[in-house]
């Protein structure tokens, strides 16, 4: 087992008078809630400590995912401006440019987020933001496809643990039903940076030079997100209790709410061997399916909407354009699913929900006569939006709910999320260049795996739901996954009293 760590000594009162998340009595007591012991701080106070989070700590990671999603995601719009034909793309090169960023994606994910847990995600997140800027600037002067090959690979190793290890941040800052928002309005950044990369190009093409407006593409988000880099690294607190701008009581009142609900043992050193212990729950392999399904139609969206816009028949410049309502009222609806995911405390229905719009959007667009549906194929875009950005944020929060130990935590964030992410090679191959401008295999595979995704999340969702019935009348008790302790969820389902988060 991993070596613990126990609260610092100035944290610290009376043992923090709550000891429910790390005592080792084995009756069924639910861990107290706010309100109903003296010993615990009250929801008024939790909520101005959550929201000084939400004010001092979202809007920076915001950004930066906002540059991590437009330093990845740029190539569409390149591609609009001819950078393939400008450097010389012969059949394929496109694709397969757009494939090989994901190998050193997968591949490093893990160790660097390994290493992110090791260290702190406050230093090692913005030392990731400014190698994936440097790559994104050095792009611009890039002559051929082996050079951009070549990038596109330091670009995947950059942006690998980036997510995962954002995800795991905010898991020390918040309780587990605080989660699914927070990390929507991280997220959303996602979709905004899309509609921005569209705004960004539209307005860049309209530049008379003798370089290529591609190239000035890269060169204004390659700046910017190294410079916004140095920032980070001055910014982001090393932990929720031990943010500089709190004070003593509110440092004592972060520390318990984690103990409390989110982490068995907070600031728990990491140890490889007991993190891998993850790999021996089925549930785990469950979730990964369901990243592999939501990974094609993500990318799918991601990297392909400026051609599957451009079908439309409007100019390169309209074409950009024209992706940003999608994106935008797809950060929308995730807001919405993941507030409502947070106050009814489930995931799976919002998970499968948005599956289900993924795949009624793109079988819309494979389905219908395009040039004489311009409206209805339009909107097809927007449900395509819709149900790629919400599974995204509620599928990586629902395994986070259920894993109270953060090595085990952060391991199987960092290979779930680059999981999804590979898919991208799948979706670089679908999308072939001798399918244009119809794409229709791509758009029915990626349907397929839309349905596929919706299935897997209903079945784990009520093997779930069973399960903690079948837990409860066994124990002649109803308790839910808010009442047990996090140092009984550690043990995960092989420990009786352990419910699942549904």
């Amino acid at each position: 087992m991993a070596d613990t760590k126990t609260p610092p000594p100035e944290l610290s009162k009376d043992g923090l008078e709550v000891t429910a998340s790390n005592s080792s009595s084995k009756d069924h007591d639910p861990v107290p809630r706010e309100g109903t012991t003296e010993h615990l701080p009250s929801f008024e106070h939790e909520q101005a400590l959550a929201l000084k989070f939400d004010v001092r700590i979202l809007p920076c990671l915001a950004v930066m995912y906002l540059f991590n999603a437009l330093d990845k995601g740029n190539l569409g719009n390149a591609k609009t401006d001819n950078m393939d034909k400008d450097l010389g793309f012969k059949g394929n090169q496109y694709n397969t440019m757009l494939s090989i960023f994901y190998v050193p994606y997968v591949i490093f994910a893990p160790p660097i987020g390994m290493l992110g847990k090791k260290y702190g995600p406050h230093r090692v997140l913005p030392i990731m933001m400014f190698c994936f800027g440097s790559a994104t600037l050095l792009s611009a002067s890039v002559q051929n496809w082996s050079g951009m090959m070549a990038l596109r690979w330091f670009l995947g190793m950059a942006e690998s643990a980036f997510f995962p290890l954002v995800i795991y941040y905010l898991t020390t800052f918040y309780r587990r039903g605080e989660l699914a928002r927070r990390l929507a309005l991280f997220y959303a950044a996602s979709n905004i940076a899309n509609a921005f990369s569209g705004l960004l190009a539209f307005g860049v093409f309209h530049i008379n030079s003798k370089l290529d407006a591609w190239r000035y593409l890269f060169i204004i988000e390659g700046s910017l997100t190294v410079c916004f880099s140095f920032f980070a690294y001055w910014y982001l607190p090393k932990s929720a209790y031990e943010a500089k701008f709190l004070n003593e009581d509110e440092k004592k009142l972060a520390y318990t709410r984690i103990q409390i609900d989110s982490s068995s043992i907070v600031g728990e050193k990491f140890n490889l061997k007991d993190a891998l212990k993850i790999f021996k729950l089925p549930s785990t392999y469950g979730f990964l399916i369901i990243e592999i399904c939501l990974g094609v139609p993500l990318q799918s969206v991601s990297l392909f909407l400026p051609q599957i816009v451009a079908r439309l028949k409007y100019d390169k410049i309209k074409t950009n354009l024209y992706t940003v309502a999608p994106n935008i009222v797809g950060a929308v609806v995730l807001l919405i699913l993941a507030f409502t995911s947070d106050f009814t405390r489930l995931r799976f229905p919002f998970i499968a929900l948005g599956f289900l719009l993924t795949f009624i959007g793109f079988i819309i667009y494979a389905t219908i006569d395009v040039e004489n549906s311009i409206r209805v194929a339009y909107f097809a875009c927007f449900m395509m939006t819709w149900g790629t950005s919400a599974p995204s944020v509620l599928l990586s929060t629902w395994y986070n709910n259920n894993v109270a130990h953060e090595g085990r935590r952060v391991t199987l964030t960092s290979v779930g999320v680059p999981l999804a992410n590979l898919m991208g090679v799948v979706s670089a191959n679908i999308f072939r260049t001798q399918d244009e401008p119809k794409y229709i295999p791509a758009l029915v595979t990626t349907a397929a795996f839309g349905a596929t995704g919706c299935c897997c999340a209903l079945l784990l969702g009520t093997y779930m739901v069973i399960d903690n019935a079948r837990r409860n009348k066994k124990q002649g008790v109803n308790l839910s996954a808010r009442d047990v302790s996090t140092e009984k969820l550690r043990d995960g389902p092989k420990n009786p009293d352990f419910r699942w988060f549904l």
